[in-house]
Order: C-alpha cells, then sequence, then structure tokens
C-alpha cells in the first residue's frame, strides 16, 4: 500500500504541477487564493503561490505521511493500520488536488462556482475518509484524537465506529443539502457537526466506562 501511495501522490503532484504550469501564462499577476463561506473572494495573492498552495502543499503532505509512521511511539505504532493511514493521507491529497484545480480554473477566468465545487469536495472527502475510520487505531496522528480515545482502548474503538457513521452521513446529507441549493452556513454546519458530536462521545464513553470501573471495585 505504501508503493501505491508514493506512485499515485507522485502522479498527482505532476498532474498539478503540469496544470499550473499549462494555465501559467493566462494567469494575471495577482490571482484570488481564498473565498468566504458564501463563494465571494475575499483574499489574493501573486500567482506564484499557487505552486505553494497546489504542487508545495501536495509535495508536503506527501513528505509527513512518510516521515509520521517513524515518529510513532510504541503502543501506537500506524503498522498495524498501515493501509487506511495511507489511504486516508492519498484521499486528503486528492482534495487538496481538486481544490487547486478550481482555484487554477478560476484564475484563468472559468466562472467556477466555489461555494458549491468545494463543499461538494469536502462531502466526498467526508464520505471516502470515514468510510474505513473504524479500522483506525490509537494513534497520534489519524482519527478522533481526545484524551479519552488515547486513555482508553475501548473509547477508542467505540468512538471511531460511531465517528464512521457520523462521518458519511454528513458527507452524504451535505451532498443532498448541495443538491437542493442549501446556503452556504448550513453546508459548512452539515460538513463540521460531526466531530464536536464525536468528541462529546468519546467523553461520554470514557465517563461510563470510568463509572462502570467503579462499580467493579
Amino acid at each position: 500500500m505504501k508503493a501505491r501511495f508514493i506512485a499515485l501522490s507522485l502522479l498527482m503532484i505532476v498532474a498539478v504541477s503540469a496544470a499550473t504550469l499549462y494555465a501559467w501564462p493566462q494567469l494575471p499577476e495577482v490571482v484570488a487564493v481564498h473565498w468566504n463561506y458564501r463563494g465571494e473572494v475575499d483574499g489574493y495573492a501573486p500567482r506564484a503561490v499557487l505552486w505553494l498552495l497546489g504542487p508545495g502543499l501536495m509535495a508536503c503532505m506527501l513528505m509527513l505521511a512518510l516521515v509520521l509512521p517513524s515518529l510513532s511511539p510504541r503502543r501506537f505504532e500506524v503498522q498495524p493500520f498501515e493501509s487506511t493511514f495511507y489511504y486516508s493521507f492519498g484521499v486528503v491529497l486528492g482534495l487538496l488536488a481538486y481544490v487547486h484545480g478550481l482555484v487554477l480554473a478560476s484564475a484563468a477566468g472559468v466562472a467556477v462556482p466555489i461555494g458549491r465545487a468545494v463543499p461538494a469536495g469536502l462531502c466526498v472527502m467526508l464520505i471516502l475518509a470515514g468510510n474505513p475510520m473504524g479500522k483506525v487505531r490509537r494513534n497520534f496522528y489519524l482519527g478522533i484524537r481526545t484524551p479519552w480515545t488515547l486513555a482508553s482502548e475501548r473509547v477508542w474503538y467505540a468512538t471511531h465506529r460511531l465517528a464512521a457513521r457520523l462521518m458519511v452521513g454528513s458527507g452524504l446529507l451535505g451532498l443532498a443539502a448541495l443538491a437542493c441549493g442549501a446556503p452556504g452556513w448550513l453546508l459548512l454546519v452539515l460538513v463540521f457537526a460531526w466531530a464536536p458530536l464525536a468528541i462529546l462521545y468519546s467523553l461520554v464513553q470514557y465517563k461510563r466506562l470510568d463509572k462502570d470501573q467503579l462499580e467493579m471495585h
């Protein structure tokens, strides 16, 4: 899986670099690089920044994915779920490539509905990344890393089983809301609401576990 992840990541970085190089002559000196939740431009930068936000950021993510496993402390290694680890990073890299494509097209003068296209990408990422979330084992880099999940393997498993369903459900609801023309603020709520729910659930599970242990004594 690691070799396939590296090959696919390099392929995406090369593709994004080629697209940036191809569009370069058509780009203005200053381009839009940030939009608010309504899809309105609220940030500009020199066009050279596109190399950092696209291929540069993707290369950093690739290096991070390759370095982090060697830094894991004992009993928190990523090897037991290595395929899921690299798969998740691959999904993130895919999202970065997708967003860079949108920014590049917008900078080249194409009418891109950023306010809807970016949330759509986030929803798809939630579905793809959430599906295998239940396979993630305790670690310091990936998953719902709260004090309570890291303290208890039982709480970790319970939380991530729920998180997997919440992420996929949020992604599907987000796509449905997008198709129905929901406003930007609602799309953001649907995309990110799963996270506080999963965190709260981990606390509840830990308190329940703590209570059970006290009753046993």
